[in-house]
């Protein structure tokens, strides 16, 4: 009997870590184009509050594709409710991006937008992809 509670507590600890894994899994940021910049093999996923201040953690290539053109191109990243955080590319290359983004004031962030575009300067709007929203599924211990 000693035998079988053993197992079963054992099994119930393997399948917990098996939940809590597939929580922390990466999920796919869709390539994404328009005019002058692009954005592929990107992916992200929520950390849990326990590592990398539970933020928003996202990877990916950001591709300037008119490198005539004289314009950077950027990644912006929103969580919660505070402002866009900017990450540059270079002109006329790729560049691999790899960031967290979190909320100082919460133990994890539970909401974020991405965005990509290619600056365009200050006299003409910046040229963007359409803003991606993702959410933190369950309580934030993923």
């Amino acid at each position: 009997m000693r035998k079988w509670v053993s197992v079963a507590i054992a099994a119930g600890l393997f399948l917990g870590g098996v939940g809590g894994a597939v929580a922390d899994s990466w999920h796919t940021i869709p390539n994404v184009h328009t005019d002058g910049v692009e954005f592929k093999g990107g992916s992200y996923v929520f950390e849990p509050k326990s590592r990398n201040h539970g933020g928003f953690h996202f990877k990916g290539s950001l591709r300037d594709v008119s490198p005539n053109d004289g314009h950077n191109v950027y990644v912006e990243v929103k969580v919660e409710a505070y402002d866009w955080n900017r990450f540059k590319g270079t002109q006329k290359k790729y560049v691999y991006l790899d960031r967290v983004v979190w909320d100082g004031a919460a133990q994890f962030t539970s909401e974020a937008r991405l965005r990509v575009c290619r600056d365009r300067g200050s006299l003409r709007p910046d040229n963007c992809v359409p803003t991606f929203h993702y959410l933190r599924q369950g309580n934030g211990e993923s």
